[in-house]
C-alpha cells in the first residue's frame, strides 16, 4: 500500500485531496498547525493521522510520497527533511490530476467569491440528477458529509482556485484542472500577497482559458475584468449571464435579453423564489429555498448553465437547488434564543462581505438590527489593500465591530470611522463583552454575523454557549 504525506493537511483544499487518496485505499498521513473545525474532524472520521505541527518525526514513517500544500515554503523543517533525504514529492493540484481528473469530464467553478456555494450547487443537481459525480469543494456542503469524494461518474466537480499552486509551482491551481466547462463567477483583485495587481490575476485566467477545449464551454456574466480575459483568445463556447430582472421592471429585462443568454428573473425582494431561462430556448427553471441574495440568485443560474452542458434539464436542476441546504460557514446559523439570531460567515473579500449583507438586510428589511463582528484576516485584507472597500462594504450592518489581532495603528485608523456605529478590538475578550452588552441592552429582534475565514478564537462557539444560557 502506497503511503502518502500531506503537508498542510487541515487546508480545505489539502484535506480534500486526503480524503480523495483515502478512498483510493492509499495509507495517508498529514502534518499542520492551526488544526480545527470542521476540516480536523473530517479527517479524522476518515481515519487519518494528523500530526501538529510540521516536524522531521513526522515524516520517519517514509512516505513514498509527500503531497505539498502551498502554505509550505523553504525552511519549513519537514520540507527541508523532504528535500535533503531525495523524498518524491509534488503538488496538490498536480497529483490530483494526475491520479482522479486525467480522464474525467471537469466542470469547475472559478472565480474571486462565491465558488464554493457555486461548487455546492452543481455537484447537488449532478448528485440529485442521479450522476454521482466526484466533487472537491472548499467546505463543507450540507447536502454532503465531506468536502470531497470520488463519484462512480466519468464528471467530476471541483472548486478552481487562482492562489498559487506550492513554493516549486507558482501558477494559479486551476491550470492543473484542464476542464471542459468552466464557470468564472467574477473576477476582481484578491491575493495581494502572490499578485501585483488585478492583470496579474487575469493572466492566470487567460493561460486556464487557453487549455479548454473547443468543445468546451466558459459560463460567466459581462463585466470588465472577464471581457478583458476572453478577448486576449477563447477558443470555446461562451454564455453570458445577466443581472437581477425584478417583474417590475420589464423595460429592464428586454436590454438583459438582448445583452446576455441566461437572465434570472426575482419574484421577491429577497430572491428566496426566481425563475432562470435560458434566451431562444425552452429552457426554464424555478427556484424556491431558504437562501437569500443577489449574490445566490447569480450562483444559481452558473450552476443550472453548467449542468445543462452534460445534458440535465434545467427544470430539474430547479428542482434540485429547491433542495439545495447550503454550506457551513456561508451564513449558517449556528445559534438562535431569544429572538436573537447567531450567524457565521466565511468572509474573505469586500465584495461577498457587501451582498452577503445587502442579503440579509433585503429579507429582514430596514427595521431589524443587524450587528456585524468581522475579523479582516486573509493576506490581502491585512495588508491593506481592501481597507476602503470594506467600510463601504458593511453599510447594510447598524453596528460594525472589527476586530485586529494586531494593534496595528495604521490599520486600525483607517477602518476605525467618526461613525458612532464603527468599532475596533485588539482584544477578543473584551470584543465579546461589548457584543453581549449589545444584544441583552435590545430587546428587539436581532442578528449577529461574524465573519471570519479562520477560527477567530472560538468567538462563535463563545457566542453560542453564552446565547442559549440567556433567560
Amino acid at each position: 500500500m502506497q503511503h502518502v504525506h500531506i503537508l498542510g493537511i487541515c487546508g480545505t483544499f489539502m484535506g480534500s485531496i486526503a480524503q480523495l487518496a483515502k478512498a483510493m485505499g492509499l495509507r495517508v498521513t498529514g502534518s499542520d498547525e492551526h488544526v480545527y473545525p470542521p476540516m480536523s474532524t473530517q479527517l479524522e472520521a476518515a481515519g487519518i493521522e494528523i500530526f501538529e505541527g510540521f516536524t522531521e518525526q513526522s515524516l520517519e514513517a517514509k512516505p513514498d510520497l509527500v503531497i505539498v500544500g502551498n502554505v509550505v515554503s523553504r525552511g519549513n523543517p519537514a520540507m527541508e527533511y523532504v528535500l535533503n533525504r531525495h523524498i518524491p514529492y509534488i503538488s496538490g493540484p498536480q497529483w490530483l490530476f494526475e491520479n482522479v481528473l486525467k480522464n474525467k469530464w471537469v466542470l469547475a467553478v472559478s472565480g474571486t467569491h462565491g465558488k464554493t456555494t457555486t461548487t455546492s450547487m452543481l455537484a447537488w443537481i449532478l448528485d440529485y440528477a442521479g450522476f454521482d459525480p466526484g466533487f472537491l469543494i472548499g467546505g463543507v456542503a450540507g447536502n454532503f458529509t465531506q468536502s470531497a469524494r470520488l463519484g462512480s461518474s466519468d464528471f467530476f466537480v471541483i472548486e478552481a482556485d487562482e492562489y498559487d499552486t506550492a513554493f516549486f509551482d507558482k501558477r494559479a491551481k486551476f491550470v492543473h484542472y484542464h476542464p471542459r466547462t468552466l464557470i468564472v463567477g467574477n473576477l476582481e483583485f484578491d491575493h495581494a500577497d502572490i499578485y501585483p495587481d488585478l492583470h496579474a490575476i487575469q493572466t492566470q485566467f487567460h493561460h486556464l482559458m487557453r487549455m479548454l477545449p473547443q468543445q468546451g464551454l466558459v459560463i460567466a456574466p459581462h463585466i470588465p475584468a472577464i471581457d478583458a480575459v476572453l478577448q486576449r483568445g477563447c477558443w470555446s463556447e461562451q454564455q453570458f449571464m445577466g443581472g437581477r430582472v425584478v417583474e417590475s421592471k420589464m423595460e429592464d429585462e428586454d436590454r438583459h435579453h438582448a445583452a446576455c443568454d441566461w437572465q434570472v428573473k426575482a419574484h421577491n425582494a429577497h430572491g428566496s423564489e426566481f425563475t432562470i431561462t435560458l434566451k431562444d430556448s425552452d429552457a426554464c427553471a424555478h427556484v424556491s429555498w431558504s437562501l437569500t441574495g443577489e449574490h445566490n440568485m447569480q450562483n444559481a443560474m452558473a450552476a443550472i448553465a453548467a449542468a445543462r452542458h452534460i445534458g440535465i434539464d434545467p427544470a430539474l436542476s430547479g428542482e434540485a437547488l429547491s433542495y439545495f441546504k447550503g454550506v457551513k460557514r456561508r451564513m449558517e446559523v449556528i445559534a438562535e434564543h431569544n429572538q436573537c439570531t447567531l450567524y457565521d460567515d466565511f468572509a474573505h473579500h469586500p465584495t461577498a462581505i457587501a451582498t452577503t449583507l445587502a442579503g440579509l438586510r433585503q429579507k429582514m428589511g430596514a427595521s431589524t438590527p443587524i450587528t456585524l463582528i468581522i475579523e479582516p484576516r486573509s493576506n490581502t485584507m491585512k495588508m491593506g489593500v481592501h481597507n476602503t472597500q470594506l467600510n463601504h462594504a458593511v453599510s447594510d450592518a447598524d453596528a460594525v465591530y472589527w476586530y485586529s489581532a494586531e494593534d496595528d495603528q495604521a490599520f486600525n485608523t483607517l477602518l476605525h470611522k467618526p461613525e458612532s456605529n464603527r468599532h475596533v478590538y485588539n482584544h477578543l475578550d473584551t470584543l465579546i463583552a461589548e457584543v453581549k452588552r449589545i444584544i441583552l441592552a435590545d430587546i428587539r429582534e436581532h442578528h449577529v454575523v461574524i465573519m471570519s475565514n479562520g477560527g477567530f478564537g472560538g468567538i462563535h462557539q463563545k457566542l453560542a454557549t453564552w446565547l442559549y444560557n440567556t433567560k
